[in-house]
């Protein structure tokens, strides 16, 4: 079925990372513990779904910080997903970043329709992944 992690990154290196709530949503297991082993070991608390209606009940319940969704998904693409999130007023500024082997001009241009904040092309490289984190997460303020 599916499953549901989290991950507080306790066997990686310290990271500007640490604490912040990522999201990854893909129907691939595959890419979902790949992202999950690449951000928790930079700190991040990380929540996997395998698709967008799993996705969106945790997101309600975890409020994360940075949200990474799969384009090609059954039940709900990632397209509605990212809508979904987009069109709900507390999580309208949450970024989303569609993930797919998707890289035509169309594609990227339906994702900003939707409010997608980025794109990350798949296979993509763990400083590709972590280049977009640090492009796109919210700021967290020191305590």
């Amino acid at each position: 079925m599916s499953e549901q992690s989290m991950n507080n990154g306790n066997g990686g290196s310290a990271s500007s990372f640490k604490g912040l709530k990522v999201m990854v949503i893909d129907d691939s297991r595959t890419i979902r513990k790949s992202a999950e082993t690449m951000l928790g070991r930079e700190g991040c608390e990380v929540l996997t779904a395998d698709d967008g209606f799993e996705a969106l009940s945790l997101i309600h319940e975890h409020h994360p910080d940075l949200i990474f969704v799969d384009i090609m998904m059954p039940r709900l693409d990632g397209y509605q997903t990212c809508a979904i999130i987009k069109n709900n007023d507390n999580f309208r500024s949450t970024p989303v970043i569609m993930l797919t082997s998707k890289d035509g001009l169309f594609d990227k241009a339906r994702g900003r329709i939707v409010g997608s904040d980025h794109y990350l092309t798949k296979p993509f490289t763990k400083d590709e992944l972590l280049e977009a984190v640090r492009e796109k997460a919210p700021a967290k303020s020191a305590a």
